[in-house]
């Protein structure tokens, strides 16, 4: 009994042995060593086949090995190696599966293996298709960008085969998405074709549209007879001002064979220059052919006396063209995928038109919460006090700075930015407080020098910012959770910063609202805005009134740089930029409404970006054309958007 059980284990492992030995990756190479060694893109597909099917990172290696020339063997006993130049100029071997050194030799002791460029090629496919089955996931998605940016018709097999094996969820998604991409484009089954493309109905992705543009593109034809192709695109009728010019309609005619040749005008020009007689040509005096009329009766003639060749009329060239069809037949040779392209393309041409409006949508709205944020401290100034405050730019580039300062001591950007907030509303509010007691109390109700004042308090600071912070853009940093965008899709995406600005501008909203309407010093605030007389009978000292609101709406200024100092360069003259705008605002929505004020903020934000749209290349003409929008509104309706109520809102 116990030597039949030896006499199994021994044939066993007689039978297995072989086997085994020939399962390491490096006999499988060497099985292959003539077609490796002479290496042509014929012998090469078997060889390419049995290494990707014996898989694995070491299947890679030896493609990318063979593929860069780094392929070698030994002369001695034809031994495939890797190799590595010493200092000595001889050289180390390596296994090709464990990368191990196998010992050194001479350069004339070993011989290179060089693929030719057709082999690189098809080395390089392949190598693309055992990198999606590697074991390294992050192999897989370098192979997969690689695939992406340049596929080819041989890619989509192995795409197939990778697809079945993944298992990471994300990168399947992706591959599938690729392998109907490529499906679309490279499959020859037209079903197959047809319904990759209507998978695409919803999807906006660029790429989706740059495949199935060229499947749409058409080649222009001319036929004698009436054209019947089934993939016929469209036909063509010439004209002067249409997208195929007789002149280049007659010369496909001509082309063929089926028209005479038209006498070009340089041809004409020689003719003329080469039979002039005793200052004429053609019985007509050169200093008469000064016109194109005189020029054509002169090679008119040249041409009936047999002098010149006869040129092709106007009524030929229209005859010659009513004789034939133009037309243009697509390039895809399949009317089915044509079809479905052409569907689906219309399908998602339509969703791309409306993620535009909804993209241009969001891009107006985070434009007014821009202008609102800039403007409503001004709104609140302007609209009680009555005062044209040029500096209140300057207000918003101090806040910027402040911040800029702030992130100078507090590195960590979250906090900077929760201290710099109030820090600059504290800076600006002061130094609004210092100009409305030192400037502005002593100018009320004189308008012009009101603003030329303040126009000289904006100069300064600009000066006394240039002298602190130099002429350098300074930066405002974001914390990283507001970096990036939030895309919707293709189409649609809004910068986080300015969705941020947006909840802040309504927060400013809200806390102004109820500032104004719940509280006492919005009660006074509003008495004095709507009858200054009356409520200083009430005991309110208008004065004081004017003080705080005027720091208030510049310590709001200051807010705002912050928030437009995280987008925006922050310099001595990021106010200057916004200061048009918030005027515009304030007197569109209505002076001294806070409610008119979002309104004419929302007015011009929308109306800004909705111009641009029309002239995207030409912002400076886009704002031009809004401030003449402007103008004439504001003829209909002098007292804005939402008119304040009061006895003193007609002073």
């Amino acid at each position: 009994m116990i030597r039949i059980i030896a006499a199994f284990f021994i044939a066993f492992f007689m039978l297995v042995l072989p086997v085994s030995a020939q399962s390491s990756f490096q006999d499988v190479a060497q099985s292959h060593f003539p077609n490796i060694k002479r290496g042509s893109v014929k012998t090469a597909p078997p060889v390419i086949a049995d290494i990707q099917s014996y898989g694995g990172d070491v299947a890679s290696r030896f493609l990318q090995n063979w593929q860069s020339k780094n392929i070698w063997y030994r002369k001695s006993d034809e031994r495939l190696v890797t190799v590595q130049q010493l200092e000595n100029k001889s050289y180390r071997l390596f296994d090709l599966e464990t990368e191990q050194a196998i010992g050194e030799a001479a350069k004339s002791d070993i011989k290179q293996v060089k693929p030719n460029s057709g082999l690189r090629g098809l080395l390089g496919s392949a190598l693309v298709a055992s990198q999606l089955i590697s074991d390294d996931l992050s192999v897989r998605k370098a192979s997969l960008d690689s695939l992406t940016r340049n596929p080819k018709p041989n890619h989509l097999e192995p795409l197939r085969t990778a697809i079945a094996k993944e298992k990471n969820a994300d990168l399947k998604s992706r591959m599938s998405r690729l392998e109907r991409l490529l499906t679309m484009q490279f499959d020859t089954n037209t079903q197959v074709r047809v319904k990759a493309i209507e998978s695409f109905t919803d999807d906006l992705g660029l790429d989706v549209r740059a495949r199935l543009n060229p499947m749409l593109n058409a080649t222009l034809k001319v036929s004698q007879t009436e054209p019947t192709d089934q993939n016929m695109a469209r036909i063509i009728t010439p004209s002067e001002t249409g997208e195929l010019p007789i002149d280049k309609a007659y010369s496909m005619i001509v082309s063929q064979g089926w028209a005479p040749a038209s006498v070009s005008k340089d041809a004409k020009q020689k003719a003329l220059v080469e039979h002039i007689q005793e200052s004429k040509v053609g019985g007509i005096l050169v200093s008469d052919l000064n016109t194109l009329a005189n020029r054509e009766t002169a090679y008119t003639k040249l041409a009936d006396a047999g002098l010149a060749l006869q040129n092709v009329s106007e009524v030929q060239i229209q005859e010659a063209l009513s004789k034939v069809y133009f037309y243009e037949v697509y390039t895809e040779q399949s009317p089915e995928v044509v079809k479905a392209a052409k569907t689906t393309l219309d399908s998602i041409n339509k969703k791309v038109a409306f993620s535009q409006a909804i993209d241009l949508f969001l891009d107006g709205l985070s434009l007014a919460s821009i202008f609102f944020l800039a403007a409503i401290g001004l709104a609140i100034t302007f609209g009680v006090m009555r005062v044209i405050n040029m500096a209140h730019g300057e207000f918003i580039m101090m806040g910027a700075y402040t911040g800029y300062v702030v992130q100078q001591f507090v590195t960590n950007y979250t906090l900077s930015i929760i201290i710099a907030i109030p820090a600059a509303f504290m800076v600006t509010f002061a130094a609004g407080v210092a100009m409305e007691r030192l400037v502005i109390r002593h100018l009320y109700h004189r308008p012009l020098e009101t603003l030329l004042a303040t126009f000289g308090v904006s100069i300064a600071l600009q000066q006394l910012a240039k002298n602190i912070f130099g002429t350098q853009a300074r930066p405002l940093t974001s914390p990283d959770w507001l970096g990036g965008a939030w895309e919707i899709n293709d189409v649609i995406s809004i910068s986080w910063i300015r969705v941020a600005i947006f909840g802040l501008s309504i927060l400013f909203f809200l806390m102004l609202w109820f500032t104004l309407n719940k509280t006492r010093l919005g009660l006074e605030t509003r008495a004095v805005t709507q009858n200054p007389r009356m409520a200083a009978s009430m005991g309110i000292n208008p004065d004081k009134i004017n003080m705080l609101t005027f720091g208030l709406g510049s310590g709001i200024a200051g807010i705002a740089g912050i928030a437009i100092g995280l987008f925006a360069k922050v310099t001595s003259e990021l106010g200057s930029d916004y200061i048009v705008q918030s005027f515009m605002t304030v007197v569109v929505g209505g002076v001294g409404n806070i409610w008119g004020t979002f309104a004419g903020a929302t007015m011009i934000g929308f109306l800004q970006k909705g111009i641009e749209w029309f002239n995207p290349s030409n912002t400076l003409a886009a704002q031009t054309f809004m401030i003449i929008f402007i103008i004439i509104f504001i003829q209909f309706r002098p007292r804005g958007i939402i008119a304040l109520k009061g006895r003193a809102a007609g002073d």
